[in-house]
């Protein structure tokens, strides 16, 4: 199997150039960004869809080929890197990739033909109001064993994400860990995802996040308010299941800080996480 951490380093050749929203922007704020980038893209909204398709297709190939293919073979996979980091070497691929889309669709149709009847799946975790309180107040619980379990991972070594030490401010839970970084950013880990493959939930978890802060028509259920300038991003930076930044500056607001503990994590974070972790639920793939 391609490593968590082969995966980071193709998807940081494939998509180190594409343009990333400003942090601190609303929801609203976010979403008109996205639409004029897809705009102003040369070509319009069908290049850029096309674009991201295209490569998202590359690192599936890639990834691939890294587990049972040709680069298999170190020299030639840092060879392949390199090529992925520019765009003429990305346009060598990109015929090949769009085929390769073909096949993933068709594939996945039949996948999804074959799986069990849908069922809401279970909320992953609880979580107790003593450690809601603690978040609240911003009383750090510092590393335990989850922290010592994810910081022995090899791929976590290697990228040296706790190169200068445990984190100042970290909370642990039964669950996983939260670390929270000036802007204030907080990083995420769940230990049934890193076990599972940490970047393999990625994707899942903007369509979890998605499903639960996006209005359904129709239906009487209103989803939480999010906090002016509060997104979710992927977790890619610091290898995190997901990272919320928020947008009240460093300290963070008390009423941020409420919002992340009493219903982000309390309430939104095990639902989300049970979504991600089922492998027969299906996230709406239109939004």
């Amino acid at each position: 199997m391609a490593s968590d951490l082969d995966t980071v380093r193709v998807m940081r050749a494939l998509f180190s150039d594409i343009p990333r929203a400003p942090q601190g922007l609303s929801h609203e704020d976010t979403m008109a960004w996205i639409q004029k980038s897809m705009q102003d893209f040369p070509g319009g909204d069908l290049a850029y869809t096309i674009e991201h398709v295209t490569r998202n297709s590359m690192l599936d190939i890639v990834l691939r080929l890294r587990e049972d293919g040709h680069l298999q073979d170190d020299t030639q996979f840092e060879t392949t890197l390199l090529q992925l980091s520019h765009e003429a070497g990305r346009k060598e691929f990109m015929d090949w990739c769009i085929n390769a889309q073909k096949s993933v669709d068709t594939t996945s149709r039949l996948l999804n033909r074959a799986k069990p009847s849908w069922s809401e799946p279970t909320p992953l975790f609880s979580m107790a109001p003593e450690q809601v309180r603690r978040f609240v107040i911003g009383e750090p619980t510092g590393a335990g064993p989850l922290f010592t379990e994810f910081a022995a991972r090899e791929d976590v070594r290697q990228l040296e994400l706790f190169a200068n030490g445990t984190p100042d401010r970290l909370y642990e839970f039964d669950w996983g860990f939260v670390t929270e970084e000036p802007g204030p950013v907080w990083n995420v880990y769940l230990a049934d995802v890193w076990r599972s493959g940490t970047v393999g939930s990625f994707d899942r978890f903007i369509g979890a996040w998605r499903l639960e802060t996006a209005a359904v028509a129709g239906s009487k259920v209103r989803p939480p308010h999010v906090p002016a300038g509060l997104s979710l991003e992927l977790g890619i930076a610091a290898f995190a299941s997901l990272a919320l930044h928020g947008g009240s500056g460093d300290p963070a607001s008390a009423v941020e800080r409420k919002w992340v503990s009493e219903v982000f994590l309390a309430h939104m974070l095990p639902a989300m996480s049970g979504r991600v972790l089922d492998p027969n639920y299906d996230f709406p793939s239109n939004w």
